[in-house]
């Protein structure tokens, strides 16, 4: 009998796969610095295999960051197009739609605890310090997501400092979102981040 034929991957089709075995390790709780080395091992493949596809392992991570960011700020839009009908006359349209954002946050994280470890920076650790600063850049759009949502309630509050009460209550809860995220991975992926999520929303909201 002939031995089987090793199936070529189809091109991009090893990238995912690598990029999915990353995200896969990083959902053990407790996983110590994953290496190339670790890596090549899980996928059967050599090092050398890995860098046919990514220069470097911080490459690597990046693929796992426009993930989050292409998935996230879909959702975001999304989020966004289904409330702006009514957002210019109701005063809670844009407060009902920071929490939706924020609570579409807690939910991919709860889908994707290797991706929360990037999101907080937990994974990132020890690697390129880029990676970090684009996992700041992204908590730093989130916050303007949150202030632009907010800016209706606030003008039509009939606050004295509508900006700073924007200012302030995206910054919350945008610290918010990162501290759950924080105790997520932290906790072994045991505290879930949406837990008691209504009624915190309904006390900074």
């Amino acid at each position: 009998m002939a031995a089987p034929v090793r199936k070529r991957p189809k091109p991009g089709e090893r990238r995912v796969q690598i990029l999915q075995a990353l995200a896969t390790m990083l959902e053990q709780p407790g996983a110590e610095r994953i290496t190339t080395a670790s890596l090549a091992a899980r996928l059967d493949v050599s090092e050398a295999a890995l860098y046919r596809h990514f220069a470097s392992k911080a490459q690597m991570f990046e693929g796992l960051i426009e993930f989050i960011e292409q998935t996230v700020f879909s959702l975001v839009n999304q989020i966004a197009e289904r409330e702006s009908a009514a957002a210019a006359t109701d005063a809670t349209t844009g407060t009902r739609q920071a929490g939706k954002v924020v609570a579409m946050l807690m939910q991919f994280a709860e889908k994707n605890p290797g991706m929360a470890r990037v999101m907080v920076g937990d994974a990132l650790v020890f690697e390129n310090e880029r990676l970090q600063q684009r996992m700041n850049q992204f908590f730093d759009k989130i916050e303007s997501t949150l202030k632009q949502a907010l800016r209706t309630p606030a003008e039509l509050s009939g606050s004295a400092t509508p900006s700073v009460d924007i200012q302030v209550r995206a910054a919350v809860l945008t610290a918010f979102v990162v501290g759950r995220l924080q105790r997520f991975a932290r906790s072994g992926f045991k505290r879930l981040p949406s837990e008691y999520l209504d009624a915190s929303l309904a006390l900074m909201l």
